[in-house]
Formats: C-alpha cells, structure tokens, sequence
C-alpha cells in the first residue's frame, strides 16, 4: 500500500508532521498514521497558550481501534488549535496534510530528530 508523503514537510518517527512559516509550525499526523488508527472518533488538543516540548506528548487521538498519544516535534506556545477537530475528527483521516492539521505552534526550538520526506518514507516502506 502507497502512502502520501510530502517532500515540503519534516516528519517524527512517531508520524507526526510540521511545516514552517517563520516561526509558527503547523503540526498533524500522517498519512500512514492516520490509516493505521483507522476511523478517528475523538481528539484531545492543548489550549492557545500551553506549552509544549519537543518529544513529549501534547494530545490524545482516540480511534475505532486504538488511542494514541500524539508528540510535539518543536518546543513552544501554542498559538492555533484546529477547533474544526471537535466537532469532525474525521477530518484527521479525510485530510491529514490539510483541514485534518492539529495545531500550531510558535517554535522556541524544534526536535532533532525530524526526519525529512525520504527518510520517513523509508521508515514506514
């Protein structure tokens, strides 16, 4: 099975994904990610103004078939939830990369160990 992987996006092992605009960084989960957890059913986010740490678990993603911690790629406050997320979890399998984002964080700093859209694709090959 194929999975979307984006070449612009910076992925953890725990298949999470960031993208960058200065120093806000949009974070959600990834296409095999999401397929694994099969059909999303509920999701737990920090509020605007918590903080979180890279490589620590800042949320819950709750599946027909699993829950699953979610891990914060950078360090920050957090400045964006996806609010949509509450009402349409759903959204995290329809559109993981786009209106399935879970939120955004101004970065004080980011995990070393992200990894960039080839080696993820090795990982999950």
């Amino acid at each position: 099975m194929s999975f979307e992987v984006l070449d612009e996006l910076r992925y953890l092992e725990s298949h999470e994904w960031t993208t960058t605009d200065g120093d806000t960084v949009r974070i959600g989960v990834s296409d095999f990610a999401q397929d694994e957890l099969g059909d999303v059913v509920f999701v737990e986010l920090p509020d605007v103004g918590d903080e979180v740490a890279a490589g620590e678990a800042f949320g819950v993603v709750e599946s027909i078939k699993a829950v699953s911690d979610l891990y914060a790629p950078v360090s920050g406050e957090v400045v964006a939830v996806n609010e949509d997320l509450f009402d349409r979890p759903e959204l995290v399998n329809d559109d993981p990369y786009g209106d399935g984002w879970l939120l955004e964080v101004e970065r004080d700093s980011e995990s070393d160990d992200l990894l960039d859209a080839d080696a993820y694709r090795d990982q999950i090959a």
